[in-house]
């Protein structure tokens, strides 16, 4: 990509060929209109030299020299030494070559004779190619010039340019933003600093607010959740209880732990990001995964077999909480879409598969899975789970990959391979 500021020198150079191409040109056709005036000025003072001096003198010879010959043909008189390229001319002006010799001609006929005056213009169109050589030299210089000057106006137009970016580059909403403006003058790249010197401020006011509402929520909501769970672990310890009001307090509590994993994931990615990047810790991955697929397994029926195969033992950098809610997501999807088959998850050096037999995603749906509030035609949820997994797959580097056959299955690969670390086991 071209930058600004070779775009202007090479404007402003082209711009100064094409003036100087356009003076040299008529500069050429002045000179070139010039010559002919002034051989034409000397050809009419020649003929009526000569012809004054004819009518003095009829024996008088005409002018035979380098630049200028003469010639006369009385009437009824032949006149052997006119060529014969002027027999044939009337009074009037001419261009013709004798010789290979160019001629500028002038004819006109006085008191019964016709005169014939000849200036030959070797010298002056050497003369004329020479202006021209040096016509090309300045226009080329110019060029050269305008280049020149092009370039160091181009950087002299463009270095507050260059300036305010570097400060919007450098500028974070936190640091106070009077300084993004100081040292523009009053125009057009101030007003664009002042600009965004306003949008620093309205963005740490909106980052500000987001924070407020981040305090207040992770207070509002993991307290009531809090308060919801202990109440279940007091109810489990109720031997009064039978096993269907068992089973009822189980799925509230489950329902509760969900919300709390959820509200801390949410929690996390509002955060802002530092230049670190994310809060990374040390998980692995094969014991997410065994968690994940107990804490699910009430999703599923006698008639699905799930198969936990960690090959390995992979750790990701990464938030445990982050993790666990895209392990959770693939597996618990994989679960509840799997009336009857098999549920297999793979762990692997580089990623984690999760491959069922359910009933699958159609095809014109499969593109859309991962948009916020997308749900497919047999689904039961809020349609953010996949879109949260997205994102976090996006916060870490991670690679997403579904794969799946209308009532043949579903495959879901998480691929790590940006930030894994050492084997969590030897």
């Amino acid at each position: 990509m071209t930058s600004l500021r070779f775009r202007l020198a090479l404007t402003f150079a082209a711009f100064g060929a094409l003036v100087s191409i356009l003076l040299a040109l008529g500069l050429s056709f002045a000179a070139h209109d010039v010559s002919q005036r002034l051989m034409d000025e000397t050809l009419r003072a020649e003929l009526e030299d000569y012809i004054n001096r004819r009518l003095r003198n009829p024996n008088s010879l005409p002018p035979a020299t380098i630049s200028v010959r003469g010639y006369v043909r009385s009437a009824g008189h032949d006149t052997p030494a006119l060529p014969a390229a002027l027999q044939a001319l009337s009074p009037g002006k001419y261009q013709l070559t004798l010789d290979n010799i160019p001629y500028r001609v002038a004819v006109a006929d006085k008191n019964g004779e016709r005169y014939f005056m000849l200036f030959n213009e070797v010298r002056q169109r050497q003369r004329e190619e020479q202006f021209l050589v040096y016509l090309s030299a300045g226009t080329f210089i110019m060029m050269l010039l305008s280049a020149g000057t092009g370039w160091w106006l181009a950087g002299r137009i463009v270095s507050p340019i260059a300036e305010l970016a570097r400060r919007v580059s450098n500028a974070t909403p936190e640091e106070g933003a009077q300084d993004l403006a100081k040292g523009f003058r009053d125009d057009e790249i101030g007003e664009l600093a002042r600009v965004f010197c306003g949008y620093l401020k309205r963005m740490r006011a909106f980052i500000e607010r987001e924070r407020a509402f981040t305090a207040d929520v992770s207070h509002e909501l993991r307290t009531p959740l809090a308060i919801v769970q202990g109440a279940v672990e007091l109810m489990e310890d109720d031997e009064r209880l039978d096993q269907k009001e068992r089973e009822r307090i189980a799925r509230i509590g489950r329902a509760a732990r969900e919300m709390i994993d959820l509200t801390a994931a949410l929690l996390l990615m509002a955060r802002e990001e530092t230049s670190s990047g994310p809060v990374a810790r040390k998980c692995d991955i094969c014991e997410v995964a065994r968690d994940t697929v107990e804490a699910h397994r009430h999703l599923v029926n006698d008639q699905t077999q799930v198969e936990l195969s960690c090959l390995v033992s992979p750790c990701v950098a990464a938030e445990r909480t982050l993790l666990g809610i895209v392990v959770a997501n693939l597996i618990r999807n994989a679960f509840a879409y799997t009336e009857a088959g098999n549920v297999r998850i793979t762990v692997q050096d580089d990623r984690l598969t999760v491959a069922d037999t359910g009933q699958g995603i159609r095809g014109e749906e499969l593109g859309k899975v991962f948009q916020r509030h997308f749900k497919g035609s047999a689904s039961t949820g809020a349609g953010i789970g996949l879109s949260l997994v997205k994102r976090i797959c996006e916060r870490y580097g991670w690679e997403i990959r579904i794969d799946s056959v209308e009532g043949q299955g579903t495959s879901a690969q998480l691929i790590f391979a940006s930030s894994l670390t050492p084997p969590c086991q030897a």
